[in-house]
């Protein structure tokens, strides 16, 4: 994806969280240890997950996949900072991991012959609950170091239902 259009994508992003957040009231946090799943849009898209503790570092871990191209897993530590004045924001930062595994060719992922990326990262973002539910919108920078050096920026809106 490229920058301009992660950056309208983040821009309308933004925006619906914006607009969720003033629209809703009685918003509640999960208590601590609570899981949380869910489905995040954008680059990658994915399967989003947590566990959640809210006086210390959270679980976050993202994986996305095309089932015959590639697998993608980013593994963060994320901390929340309540905004203060914003009712229920929360400003959420940590380091992470990623590891990513692309077919190379023949159609056969998990062959032995895929390219594999591993690389550190980080995301900041917002997010709000409501009731059981958890919105969010964040941008992760990668840095690949293994197959080769390279960076760049993801992200995405996501939501995630806690049981």
């Amino acid at each position: 994806m490229g920058m301009q259009k992660l950056f309208h994508f983040m821009l309308c992003g933004c925006l619906v969280f914006f607009g969720v957040f003033f629209s809703l009231r009685g918003q509640a946090q999960p208590s601590s240890g609570q899981f949380g799943i869910g489905i995040q849009f954008g680059d990658p898209s994915g399967l989003s997950m947590r566990i959640h503790k809210p006086s210390g570092m959270s679980a976050d871990i993202l994986l996305a996949w095309d089932l015959d191209d590639f697998f993608f897993a980013n593994v963060h530590g994320v901390f929340e900072q309540p905004i203060s004045g914003s009712g229920n924001f929360n400003f959420i930062y940590g380091p992470g991991a990623f590891i990513g595994l692309r077919d190379r060719g023949n159609g056969n992922l998990f062959d032995g012959t895929d390219e594999v990326n591993l690389g550190v990262s980080g995301v900041a973002g917002l997010n709000v609950y409501i009731e059981q539910f958890e919105i969010y919108v964040r941008l992760t920078p990668l840095l690949l170091l293994v197959d080769r050096t390279d960076a760049e920026i993801g992200g995405g809106l996501g939501f995630r239902f806690y049981f």
